[in-house]
């Protein structure tokens, strides 16, 4: 894959945002997962790859950092190779401490998700393989990760001994299971 528009998120740009804090502590800033930006376009809307290596953060299975889409924009996210669970969280306006809708999708190759507007997204790799994911977004998005930045993550955590509740949060509601998408929307002008 060419390196040119490639970004490498290394452990310490999670740190704050993982459920074993005692492991991060004393880990070395290993490499965690690669993103490919632009590899094409379609308009305003840009294909990205992403990577996710098979590891364990401590107790937690390896994933992205997380963050959500500014203003009302949508992303399409595909499953290229492995399998992923995308959890997505809604909190309410204007207090970042209650989440009103938390969600997790699992996903196999072929899969895709939509994530809604207003939600944060993270990625996580519960397999023994690599996982290799794409989405279509558009162009003039800005990611805003302050929101998981300030809660230390996401409402529940994935890990050894499954879902674990981010107790930095004053309210976070059962996590509710739904299935992916079996095929991708032919036509992708929602996400504009």
């Amino acid at each position: 894959m060419e390196v040119k528009n490639s970004q490498t998120r290394y452990l310490y740009a999670l740190k704050s945002v993982l459920y074993d804090q005692k492991w991060v502590e004393n880990a070395p800033n290993c490499e965690l997962y690669y993103m490919y930006r632009g590899k094409k376009t379609k308009g305003e809307l840009r294909y990205d790859i992403t990577i996710i290596p098979s590891k364990m953060l401590g107790q937690e299975f390896n994933r992205t950092k997380g963050n959500r889409n500014s203003k009302k924009y949508q992303e399409l996210y595909t499953v290229l190779g492995g399998k992923a669970i995308f959890l997505m969280q809604k909190t309410k306006r204007g207090q970042i401490d209650i989440i009103e809708d938390i969600v997790a999708v699992a996903a196999n190759k072929g899969d895709s998700v939509i994530f809604p507007p207003r939600y944060a997204a993270i990625t996580i790799n519960p397999g023994r393989k690599e996982l290799k994911i794409a989405n279509w977004i558009s162009d003039k998005n800005n990611n805003v990760y302050k929101e998981l930045l300030a809660m230390k993550g996401p409402g529940y955590f994935y890990t050894k001994s499954g879902w674990k509740k981010n107790k930095n949060y004053r309210m976070v509601p059962k996590l509710r299971f739904e299935k992916p998408l079996k095929k991708i929307p032919s036509n992708l002008d929602f996400l504009k």
